[in-house]
């Protein structure tokens, strides 16, 4: 089933346009790989973080700190 773009329009003066199925795959398909992205950087700043925090701990380890 492809249904096309349609509008709603109610008593209260409000009016609804629906997107498109096509539309509507394309903008899922956006926010899901915009959420992988925002997955996959935060998951690279704690792996930074990680290794600072690695780094922090040989220098007291050697009692530069």
């Amino acid at each position: 089933m492809n249904k096309e773009r349609y509008k709603e329009e109610y008593e209260e003066g409000s009016d609804l346009l629906w997107p498109s199925d096509k539309e509507d795959k394309i903008t899922r398909q956006f926010y899901k790989d915009l959420s992988d992205l925002s997955k996959n950087i935060n998951y690279s700043k704690k792996k930074k973080l990680k290794l600072f925090e690695q780094v922090v701990r040989m220098i007291k380890g050697k009692g530069w700190g």
